[in-house]
């Protein structure tokens, strides 16, 4: 961790302990930028939760990562900071395997499916020993931040076109395994790193959704978008088991409630959003192009066995279309 953003953490932890004005403050953290449909629905959140508990718990926002990386922010997490950090599936999986199947390729064809995973008893059993085992609660799972797509600069239309590709994906498991299936190199990095890594060609593109990369203008640096579909990039935010049990219950329900909302929320906006970024993206020069998913859904049908998550799948199956 940099000595700015450790002076961050530090600073947000002092003012937690020190403020006479509300008993209890939590921080969200994201990686998103300030503008962002997540960002703006946090909003939302932290002005519900102040005015429901007189300000009992207090809400700050550091967007565009200010508290670390995200697999950074859940360590600090584990040590009992009260920070709520929005993340996929895909970085809890090293603490409780089967949350991984939330970021596998292809494991629904919509978005709306997954209420139906996140509601089962079978994802709150994992929910629990996921705090049990790492003193990590997440908190909901319903922010959908979009669906993954091939940001690159040459046309891909099939998983033969990815070989040799550096692309970047997420630093955790599921990730790394989906993008090597789909036939490219993964190159796991920071999100920040992005557009400065594509733009000095360190990196040949980046898995992303298209709302996220627009807020880090990665059309300027991408000339084709690939409708790989190939994840449906649902986040939720999880936070210290150890100070979400320190929480008195009533004001436990007001804040899991809100947070709750704001995911609605957050998928909603996101939603609405897509069509008006692809445009823009298209005006700004980048191709959109729609592959045969048949080919690529064969390339990581594997992935499941390759990270352990075949039990899980099968777990999950009376939930999943």
């Amino acid at each position: 961790m940099t000595i700015t953003k450790f002076a961050a953490v530090a600073g947000l932890l002092l003012t937690t302990a020190g403020t006479a004005s509300a008993e209890y403050n939590l921080n969200l953290s994201t990686s998103q930028v300030l503008q962002d449909p997540l960002v703006i629905a946090m909003q939302g959140a932290k002005e519900r939760i102040e005015a429901r508990t007189d300000g009992e718990v207090t809400i700050t926002i550091y967007p565009s990562s200010q508290l670390g990386e995200d697999n950074d922010v859940l360590e600090q997490i584990r040590g009992g900071a009260p920070i709520a950090v929005l993340v996929d599936a895909g970085r809890l999986a090293p603490f409780k395997n089967e949350l991984g199947i939330l970021s596998a390729p292809y494991l629904v064809d919509d978005y709306t499916q997954y209420a139906a995973v996140t509601s089962s008893p079978v994802y709150d059993q994992w929910v629990g020993e996921l705090a049990e085992s790492s003193g990590i609660r997440l908190l909901n799972y319903n922010w959908f931040q979009g669906t993954r797509q091939m940001f690159s600069k040459k046309l891909i239309e099939t998983p033969e076109d990815l070989k040799g590709v550096r692309v970047r994906t997420i630093d955790a498991p599921s990730w790394i395994a989906t993008v090597d299936a789909m036939g490219a190199t993964p190159a796991p990095m920071a999100w920040a790193e992005v557009y400065s890594a594509l733009q000095l060609g360190a990196i040949d593109g980046a898995e992303a959704q298209l709302t996220g990369a627009y807020g880090i203008k990665l059309h300027e640096v991408s000339t084709n978008v690939a409708l790989t579909n190939h994840i449906q990039l649902f986040t939720g935010l999880a936070t210290s088991d150890a100070w979400w049990n320190a929480l008195p219950e009533n004001l436990r329900t007001v804040v899991a409630e809100e947070l709750f909302a704001a995911g609605d929320e957050a998928t909603q906006a996101t939603v609405s959003k897509l069509a008006e970024v692809q445009t823009d993206m298209e005006a700004a020069g980048v191709v959109f192009n729609s592959v045969d998913l048949a080919p690529f859904k064969a390339a990581t049908a594997g992935v499941y066995d390759e990270i352990g998550l075949t039990a899980a799948r099968e777990a999950l199956a009376p939930y999943l279309p």
